[in-house]
């Protein structure tokens, strides 16, 4: 395997594994600029920004997760269930955007 491919690899690999450990985060920024998202809606905005295909069922066990900790709600919108910020959701947010800096720091000192 040629470096290029292998360097396409690995930095292929560390994107997904980066989505995926930050899917509650991802969704709570996405339900803050669009109000209400069903399940799919979430499937398909991974996929279409970040070309990776979610599972439905690791899409609904963080809706769930986020759920029971209050960051969003659920309720039956016709044939499907749809999520919205909730308040603390969106605190919870603003203090992640507050510490960007902190954040982009932390992670440049990894590299």
């Amino acid at each position: 395997m040629s470096e290029s491919i292998l360097e396409t690899d690995i930095i292929q690999e560390i994107h997904e594994r980066i989505i995926r450990n930050f899917i509650d985060i991802l969704i709570l920024t996405e339900l803050r600029k669009k109000v209400f998202m069903s399940g799919y809606d979430f499937i398909a905005f991974i996929h279409t920004k970040f070309n990776i295909m979610m599972s439905s069922g690791t899409i609904y066990s963080v809706l769930y997760s986020l759920e029971r900790d209050e960051l969003i709600k659920g309720s039956q919108a016709s044939t499907k269930r749809v999520y919205k910020l909730t308040d603390k959701g969106e605190e919870a947010i603003k203090a992640l955007l507050d510490a960007r800096e902190l954040i982009q720091g932390f992670m440049a000192t990894l590299f």
